[in-house]
Formats: structure tokens, sequence, C-alpha cells
């Protein structure tokens, strides 16, 4: 069998869709469709069944789902290992911030037994480039938060985080259970840079890309927005899940959408170190209790 085609039938078991599938493997859902029907056909036996809701494996596709996974891995293994015979086993992973301390160590530890002959290097990036380096070509892969202009990058989303607003512990909404976005018309915001990526500074800065643009202090760096909340009662956005420092709190934000932590890499890529890297990112944060 094609590996090509495993990893194919692989995303569509994962998604249970077709449509997401051709989106997360950078194609069109008829070429998709039609390697897996030439997969079954090769096989003699159906895989999935499709509805207009989606699709759902069939015991053949349930049996075929692992042993598929299995062996993708086995090749991505044996990819890395001739890459550490080789002396070029290395992987630069990109980090925006927090983002790599959100990821969890749980990521650091499963990577670290899975490629323990890795050379693993990391490269933390400001908030002009949400993209951790990857569009530059400084890294392999990326641990960052959408959105951003994703296009000839592949992302996955590894959780999606409440968004709250950053208050000084002093100030006259910090005790509030949550607040709405108009309640803090009037305050000074930090804002991102202009030269970022106008949909991520539009996120942040909770507006759309073309403005209005907010009044504030321009922040490149956590610590920087941290600060300036602190010393001038600025207000801005970070996730629920950001760990704060004395004198500040995180009031939710109702009308604000989830921040999402998301692993992103060049959608050319075909790297093993990558690939395993995504894997295992997407296995240590799925859900408890949720299919692999």
């Amino acid at each position: 069998m094609d590996l090509r085609v495993l990893r194919y039938f692989v995303a569509v078991a994962d998604e249970l869709h077709f449509g997401r599938a051709a989106a997360r493997l950078h194609m069109t859902q008829p070429p998709l469709s039609r390697a897996i029907k030439q997969l079954e056909s090769d096989l003699g036996t159906v895989l999935l069944r499709r509805s207009p809701t989606g699709v759902t494996l069939t015991p053949a596709g349930t049996a075929l789902y692992g042993e598929a996974r299995t062996l993708l891995q086995q090749a991505d293994q044996a990819r890395a290992r001739v890459a550490a015979a080789a002396g070029t086993a290395t992987i630069t992973i990109g980090t925006l911030a927090d983002s790599a301390e959100q990821a969890g160590g749980g990521l650091v530890a499963a990577y670290r037994r899975r490629h323990p002959g890795v050379e693993v290097r990391v490269r933390e990036f400001d908030f002009t480039d949400p993209t951790c380096g990857l569009r530059a070509g400084l890294v392999d892969v990326a641990l960052t938060r959408a959105p951003f202009d994703d296009g000839g990058l592949a992302t996955h989303v590894l959780r999606s985080d409440p968004v709250g607003v950053v208050l000084r512990a002093d100030d006259p909404l910090a005790h509030r259970d949550a607040l709405r976005l108009h309640e803090l018309a009037g305050r000074r915001w930090f804002r991102l840079p202009e030269e970022a990526d106008p949909l991520w500074r539009a996120y942040w800065n909770a507006t759309t890309p073309t403005g209005p643009h907010r009044e504030g202090p321009v922040v490149r760096t956590v610590h920087e927005c941290l600060q300036a909340v602190l010393w001038n009662g600025t207000v801005g956005l970070t996730s629920l899940a950001h760990a704060l420092p004395d004198g500040l709190t995180i009031v939710p934000l109702l009308d604000m959408p989830p921040s999402r932590l998301v692993v992103a890499w060049n959608s050319a890529d075909s790297s093993p170190l990558v690939r395993s890297f995504t894997r295992i990112a997407t296995a240590v944060h799925r859900p408890a209790g949720a299919a692999p």
C-alpha cells in the first residue's frame, strides 16, 4: 500500500469528513475521494460509510486505521533514524511568548521519548511574527496562537482557550465575574506593532483588520503587556490559561472568540521529524476519553 494514500485515509478517519480532511491535506476533495475509493478497491472492502454529514468507519476501516497509524509512525521513525545516522537529526521549534509553556511539559517528554537522539532547538519570537519564523525559514515547526495569515502553512489546533481582559487588581472592573467589550470603551489598550500580521493584530486589539485603531502603548512581548497594565492601568487581552504575576487579574470576556493554541508548519514540508512532532503534540492535547 502507498504510504501517501494511507496518510490520506488517516486524515479522513481523523476528521470523519472529506472536506475537512482535504483542507488539512491542502488538496481538493475530488482527488482525495478518488484515492480512498482506489484504496477500497485495492483492499476489496468498504472502509468508510459516507453520508451528507460526514463519514463513519466500517469495522474494516477501524482495523486499517490502527494499522495505518502504526505503519506511518514506523516509517517516520525509520526516516528519523536514517537522518540521525547521517548526523542531520535536528528540529528547530519556533515559539511565541508563552506558547511553549502553554503547550506543556508533556509534549517535551513525549517527543524526547520518541526521538531521544534528535537535537531540539527552540527560538522565541515577539508579537511582530505570529508564525514564529516559519515564512522566513528560520524554524521547522511553530507553537503559536491563531488567527494569522496561514497561506502556505498547515496548522492544527491543539487547544482553544477562553479569553479575558487583563486588569490591575485595584481596577474597578477587576472584581466582576465577566465583562463585555463595550464595557471597556474609552480605556487605553496595549496595541500590537503595525508591522504585525493584520489578522493577528486585529484579534488581540479586539478590532477588525481595517480598524478602528485603539489608543495605547505598542507592545512586542508578554512582559511588556503586563508591565503596561501594572504601571499605567492599560488593558488588553490574554487567554484565561495564562498565569499572571501578583497585582494583576483576568476577567473573562463573554463576546470574544477563544484563542487557539496551534502547531504550524510549512505545508510543503515532508520532514518526518515535523510530522512526528505534529502527531505527538496532537496526541498530548487530545481530550481525555477522545478517540485517537
